[in-house]
């Protein structure tokens, strides 16, 4: 009776061990979350379309980093101040790499470098096409899967050609 009680207990002590030894572990997939930003802007004889896929991974909870993939179009006719009138377009086709730092709540770091080809179609010049680097810091404000704010394109100068009229630029981002 002893031994079959001794046994009993052995066997118990077994499977309860390998029961609170198996652990589950994320995989990298539960890390990652996906979102981006859709771009409809209408003008004055003027209209912008783009789509902006992204995907970040989680490190931990305040240091994320990702990759976006961007395509871009607009079209517009121009009225100079000399006089006249010209149809140009634009296609632009790159992506980017981010990385996002939450020091605290509610409050959102980050650094991105982007490129973007850029097509140029205009009446009054030939089809070009070149490459377009950004980088960007920006400060944010985030709530759940939601941030807004602002960032800055260290690389703008006003000389060159940035696909954005100012070094400042809004900032909105959502991720699931």
């Amino acid at each position: 009776m002893r031994l079959k009680n001794k046994l009993s207990l052995l066997l118990l002590l077994v499977a309860t061990s390998y029961s609170f030894s198996q652990t589950t572990e994320d995989s990298f997939i539960d890390h990652v979350r996906f979102g981006g930003t859709f771009n409809l802007g209408f003008g004055n004889n003027y209209t912008t379309i783009g789509i902006s896929p992204s995907a970040i991974y989680d490190f931990n909870q305040q240091f994320s980093a990702g990759v976006s993939f961007s395509y871009l179009y607009s079209k517009g006719t121009y009225y100079p101040i000399s006089g006249g009138s010209f149809e140009a377009s634009n296609s632009m086709l790159g992506g980017s790499v981010i990385a996002l730092y939450n020091p605290f709540n509610a409050f959102q770091v980050s650094a991105e470098f982007e490129q973007m080809n850029v097509n140029y179609k205009d009446d009054r010049f030939p089809e070009s096409s070149e490459w377009i680097p950004a980088i960007y810091l920006g400060l944010a404000y985030y709530t759940g899967n939601i941030a807004f704010g602002m960032r800055y394109n260290v690389l703008f100068n006003s000389t060159n050609r940035s696909i954005y009229s100012s070094a400042f630029t809004p900032v909105f981002r959502v991720y699931f």
